[in-house]
C-alpha cells in the first residue's frame, strides 16, 4: 500500500504509544493528519475505530483503522516500504531481537509508570514503581551497552518503542522523588541522542513540563491529589 493519501492518526499529545506512530510516519516521510483525542471524553470516531480497547493510537488509512502501536509500526514499515528507512532490520534474527525488546518495554514500563503516576503521593505503590522502573531501565541499559542505538548505528524499532517515554521522565522523577539521570545515565544519554540526531524524534515528542502539567490534571480528575 504505497502513497499517503488519507492517513490520519488519532492521538493524545502525551501518549507514548501514539507518539511512536508520529515518529514512524515522520521518519518514513508519510504525509498525515493528527486528530487530537480527549481520553476522558472519547470521540465517536475513536470509539468506532477501536471498539475493542477504545484507546489511542489508531491509524486510519483510507478510512480503515489499524490499532495498537507496535502493530501500527510494523504496518507502516510494510505499507510504506519504499518510503524512507525501515524501522525493522532485514535480517530475521535482528528483527526478532527488535520485537523482543519492544515487547519488553510494553510489558514492563507502563506497569511501573502507572504505579508512580496513578497512585496517591504517599502510597507504597509509588516507591514500588520507582524501584521496578530503575530495574527495568538498568536491564535496557545492559542491552544497549556501548551501542549508539538498540538497533546499532541508527534509530530502529526498539528505540522508537522506548524513546517516547522520555518526556515522561520528569513526571516520574517529581512524583517518586528520584533522578533517572543519576540512576540510569546510559539510558538518559541514549534518549538525548535519539532526539538530537533524529528530527523525527524531536518533532514528535511533547515538552516534559507539558506532560507533567497534563498528568497533574489527570491526577486531580482521578482524585489522587
Amino acid at each position: 500500500m504505497e502513497g499517503s493519501k488519507g492517513v490520519v492518526l488519532l492521538n493524545c499529545f502525551v501518549s507514548p504509544f501514539g507518539n511512536r506512530v508520529r515518529i514512524a510516519l515522520t521518519k518514513k516521510g508519510v504525509e498525515h493528519e493528527v486528530t487530537s483525542e480527549n481520553m476522558v471524553n472519547k470521540s465517536a470516531l475513536l470509539l468506532a475505530s477501536n471498539p475493542v480497547h477504545a484507546k489511542v493510537p489508531v491509524l486510519l488509512v483510507a478510512g480503515k483503522p489499524v490499532c495498537e502501536s507496535l502493530v501500527i509500526l510494523e504496518f507502516i514499515d510494510e505499507a510504506f516500504a519504499t518510503s524512507g528507512e525501515q524501522l525493522l532490520p532485514a535480517d530475521a534474527y535482528a528483527r526478532a531481537q527488535a520485537r523482543f525488546w519492544a515487547a519488553y518495554v510494553d510489558a514492563k514500563v507502563p506497569a511501573c509508570a502507572g504505579k508512580i503516576w496513578l497512585s496517591p503521593a504517599v502510597a507504597p505503590a509509588v516507591e514500588e514503581g520507582k524501584k521496578e522502573m530503575v530495574d527495568v531501565f538498568k536491564t535496557l541499559e545492559a542491552e544497549l551497552g556501548e551501542k549508539a542505538y538498540f538497533a546499532g548505528e541508527s534509530l530502529g524499532f526498539a528505540d522508537v518503542a522506548l524513546v517516547t517515554f522520555a518526556p515522561w521522565f520528569l513526571t516520574y522523577e517529581r512524583l517518586a522523588g528520584f533522578s533517572i539521570a543519576e540512576e540510569c545515565p546510559v539510558l538518559t544519554a541514549w534518549a538525548a541522542r535519539c532526539a538530537k540526531e533524529n528530527e523525527c524524534v524531536s518533532k514528535s515528542l511533547p515538552d516534559p513540563e507539558a506532560v507533567f502539567q497534563f498528568v497533574g490534571g489527570m491526577r486531580k480528575h482521578f482524585g489522587l491529589e
